[in-house]
């Protein structure tokens, strides 16, 4: 084991992968002479060279289309996003090229592509720049969806996504890059996709959640334990597929969930969730379902509003309270 950061983490998945697989190579813009606007992919253009560790120009729809058209012929691009509100911009390529290529060719041409990037607030950052956009990409059959929170799931969930066959978003936090962990040393270790994590135990209400709101939950678990209140805190990691036995397993156990997300409420990932538990756990419920979410509004730059929109630890503890019949 080594304690490093989140972007080291992923920057040792690329390099690893890259290393392995002579098909993997990273596109983005300034990820080759900047080292990545975040500095996840320092030092590879000197170890790879410019042919596997490509600067483009400012053009999310034409680079991503580069990868996708890539990938169709059997190579294994990683797209990296400077943020996932750009990767907007590349959209139909995303959803319409990379997710359905092999539905549409009957299974002649696969797509196994990466398309990686800082997701969601930072600080002040204003509404463009501050959106949690998970629940757009799961809504598209074809693409597979991950969130890792942690270094040792981002190595090991990014190490996953670079050798599927099929296309898969990875959406890291914005605020989540410097913060540590530890990860194993082992260059073939990998987190499978599809694969939900506990990552506290505990035996009255389960916090279901995924990406940076993790950390939220874990605060708001520490604070209910002086309540006397023992929470499970599950992370889903991944969001397509979606671990349906480890939420129900959770469910079951506990009796009750409250669902914490960094992305507005309607429509959200949530959603999903609640139906899931409500179809497969309904008769072990003691109390309503509840979510926690970003405020229904575009986020403020005021630093204060911007508190105030995002999910905390105290919001989570007074729904944990709620479904607990608790004041």
């Amino acid at each position: 084991m080594a304690v490093i950061t989140y972007r080291e983490a992923l920057n040792h998945a690329l390099a690893e992968e890259m290393e392995r697989d002579g098909d993997v190579f990273l596109m983005g813009e300034e990820v080759g002479l900047y080292n990545g606007a975040y500095k996840v992919s320092k030092g590879l253009l000197d170890r790879f060279g410019e042919m596997r560790v490509v600067d483009t120009p400012i053009t999310e729809l034409g680079f991503a289309g580069l990868g996708v058209g890539a990938a169709m012929m059997g190579l294994r691009p990683v797209i990296e996003f400077m943020t996932h509100n750009f990767a907007m911009l590349a959209w139909d390529q995303v959803f319409n090229s990379a997710a359905k290529v092999l539905y549409m060719s009957g299974g002649q041409y696969k797509c196994p592509i990466v398309f990686r990037g800082p997701t969601g607030a930072a600080l002040q950052l204003s509404a463009q720049h501050s959106q949690a956009l998970e629940s757009t990409y799961t809504h598209f059959p074809g693409l597979k969806v991950v969130a890792p929170a942690t270094p040792a799931d981002a190595k090991g969930l990014l190490k996953a996504a670079i050798r599927d066959d099929d296309p898969v978003v990875v959406l890291e936090g914005e605020l989540l890059y410097a913060i540590k962990g530890e990860v194993p040393d082992d260059e073939d270790f990998i987190v499978p996709l599809g694969l939900a994590d506990v990552k506290r135990e505990g035996s009255d209400v389960t916090l279901i959640t995924h990406g940076k709101m993790l950390h939220v939950c874990l605060q708001a678990a520490a604070a209910l334990e002086k309540e006397g209140v023992s929470a499970e805190v599950l992370d889903l990691r991944s969001l397509r597929p979606l671990d349906v036995d480890a939420i129900v397993a959770s469910v079951r156990k506990t009796n009750r969930a409250v669902y914490v997300e960094e992305g507005w409420g309607f429509a959200g990932i949530g959603v999903s969730v609640i139906d899931v538990i409500q179809e497969e756990a309904f008769d072990y419920l003691d109390a309503p379902l509840l979510r926690v979410s970003q405020a229904d509004v575009p986020m403020p730059y005021s630093r204060n509003l911007e508190k105030l929109a995002k999910p905390s630890a105290e919001r989570v503890v007074a729904a944990a309270k709620r479904v607990l019949y608790r004041g």
